[in-house]
């Protein structure tokens, strides 16, 4: 109870509607002329007609302002959205949606009990980009069928669909419909360039309807609008669909996740002083997704465009966005009648002109540019959305980056062999033969990077082929994570060291990495021999001393002479796990306090 009362609206939210009502009920009229529109294009593209665009506009988009995380954020149907339900429309008709947006809103309901939406930050760069091409190229490919005035062919790939609508155009070629969606898309990306802050999405579908009434030009139009909102109801709920449209729900579920929260990230960072909570968030757009659906409505989302437009005109509060579906709701009670007559290829231009938007090429060649691996991600998740469905091409995307950040992140990974040349105070004397040859039969690794299951072989590869050394010093200050596959792969190394007759001497290991290396026993054999040393430099006065202490055999020229015989255990030094008791643990504590080389 205490995590809902949490996700609820509180008393801060509804004061600051009050702090500058005037500019924010300004701000909500922009978005408002600018979302009509976007909705009446997104409800006929979803298949269910303009009034479902408009009723999600206003249903979804009153209920996500009240109950979302965001201050600004502006909720309706969006192009991402009707890719989606377009294929539950064929099959199930306005029930599937109904069911689907229940379920949907239950599973956001359910993420932002569970603390989720944080989890939804992760999504890389390159995927965003990628998904959001690939979501512009079918929002384009799906209106060319209403752009060239021609019946929607059956299919459910877009591509295809806009092929066979290409040949039946052209089999009989009628330029009203053409013409007037080219009109429309070139006003509003030109005015938008000139203009930015006039809304010439209105006018120019203002323009089109007025020139089909007072041309005898013929262009099909929106047709019947209701002039209300209609009563909610469950007429149409399929439950003996929900196992079949549990899938698609997934879908829908969790890209209105994804983009609301998207697009709340890009509201926080147009402004100052704005942060939106994911898990309201996702809370607002669960309770919206359950209520748009009842009225008639697709599932919504947030809409980055409208958001954008709504923090460009001085939003400061939910009132805005709140207001916005206020205004929309009096549109359709005053002006039903008006906004059937608009024609469908207007309504095409105007989404054409959207996708062109929001396709932003520029920072897809910036990202390409920037790094091979990430435009790949990008190309191959454009290219997923257009084959496949947009939760797969997201989940493609996200798999793909993992795979690549985890082959950078094993590339950091290094073993390097370092001199065997003591620090100063533990140097050979001059003209002592012994001490030289003990440096040369002393080999120092230093391993560096992540030691995990991504780059351990590298690790085993180059500590099993040290040559001639007779004692083997392990550097472990530099090693960043370790996991229970690095940390096994590298106690087989060291027991195929020792097998060989090398002593293995191992210093500076982390606190951190202990807990993984003592579980599986790796510490406790370097231990049992007296091993493991705080510094570098404790480990290399006992290799010196063992090597001094014992001479150093002829080392063999060829396979067919003797083995290197075994090295006794360590003789204790300072430094040295259990040795000179209290005194030596201190000793080996100072040096680490002081930052001694490790």
């Amino acid at each position: 109870m205490s995590a809902a009362r949490q996700l609820l609206p509180a008393g801060a939210d509804f004061r600051a509607m009050t702090r500058s009502p005037r500019r924010d009920l300004l701000a909500g009229l922009t978005v408002a002329i600018v979302a009509l529109p976007l909705a009446l294009g997104f409800g006929v593209a979803s298949g269910l007609g303009a009034e479902a665009g408009l009723v999600t506009a206003i249903v979804a988009g009153a209920l996500a302002a009240v109950f979302g995380g965001s201050n600004l954020q502006v909720s309706g149907p969006t192009g991402a959205m009707t890719v989606v339900l377009l294929p539950i429309v064929a099959q199930h008709g306005p029930g599937g949606v109904l069911t689907v947006g229940l379920l949907a809103g239950l599973m956001l309901l359910a993420l932002a009990l569970l603390r989720a939406g944080r989890v939804m930050r992760y999504v890389p760069l390159p995927v965003v980009e990628g998904f959001t091409i690939g979501i512009a190229l079918v929002i384009a490919l799906q209106q060319v069928p209403g752009a060239l005035g021609v019946p929607v062919p059956e299919g459910e790939r877009v591509v295809a669909v806009a092929w066979r609508a290409v040949a039946d155009f052209a089999g009989s070629p009628d330029w009203t419909a053409p013409g007037i969606a080219l009109g429309v898309a070139v006003l509003m990306l030109a005015g938008g360039r000139l203009r930015p802050g006039v809304p010439f999405s209105v006018l120019a579908v203002a323009a089109a309807a007025l020139l089909v009434e007072l041309t005898p030009l013929d262009a099909a139009p929106i047709g019947d609008l209701p002039a209300g909102l209609p009563a909610p109801s469950l007429e149409f709920l399929e439950l003996s669909a929900v196992g079949s449209l549990l899938a698609p729900a997934v879908a829908v579920a969790a890209l209105a996740a994804l983009e609301s929260l998207l697009s709340a990230t890009v509201a926080d960072g147009m402004t100052t002083g704005q942060r939106h909570d994911p898990d309201r968030e996702l809370f607002g757009q669960g309770v919206a997704n359950l209520a748009a659906p009842l009225f008639g409505g697709v599932p919504a989302t947030a809409a980055i465009a409208r958001t954008a437009v709504n923090v460009r005109s001085g939003a400061s509060s939910r009132l805005a966005a709140l207001s916005h579906a206020v205004f929309l709701a009096v549109v359709v009670l005053a002006a039903a009648p008006l906004v059937s007559r608009i024609p469908l290829a207007a309504l095409a231009g105007v989404l054409l002109a959207t996708a062109v938007r929001m396709a932003e090429l520029h920072t897809a060649r910036l990202l390409a540019r920037a790094s091979k691996p990430d435009g790949a991600v990008l190309v191959l998740t454009c290219a997923a959305t257009l084959a496949l469905d947009l939760v797969q091409a997201v989940l493609i995307g996200i798999a793909v980056s993992g795979v690549l950040a985890l082959r950078a992140v094993a590339r950091q990974a290094s073993i390097e062999r370092v001199p065997a040349a003591p620090r100063a105070g533990n140097a050979p004397a001059e003209g002592d033969r012994s001490s030289v040859e003990s440096v040369e039969h002393i080999a120092v690794y230093r391993l560096r990077g992540p030691l995990f299951f991504a780059a351990g072989d590298g690790f085993l590869r180059e500590l099993a082929e040290v040559p001639r050394a007779r004692v083997v010093i392990v550097r472990m200050s530099a090693v960043t994570v370790v996991d229970t596959t690095g940390a096994t792969v590298f106690a087989g190394a060291l027991r195929e060291l020792r097998e060989r007759g090398v002593t293995v001497l191992v210093s500076g290991v982390r606190e951190e990495q202990r807990p993984v290396l003592e579980a599986l026993g790796v510490l406790e054999e370097v231990r049992a021999a007296g091993g493991e040393f705080a510094t570098a430099e404790f480990a290399w006065a006992a290799a010196a001393k063992l090597l001094r202490d014992e001479p150093v055999p002829p080392q063999p020229r060829n396979e067919q002479e003797a083995a290197v015989p075994a090295v006794p255990a360590v003789p204790a030094v300072p430094g040295a796990d259990g040795a000179d008791g209290a005194d030596g643990a201190a000793e080996r504590a100072e040096a680490v306090r002081g930052g001694e080389l490790r």
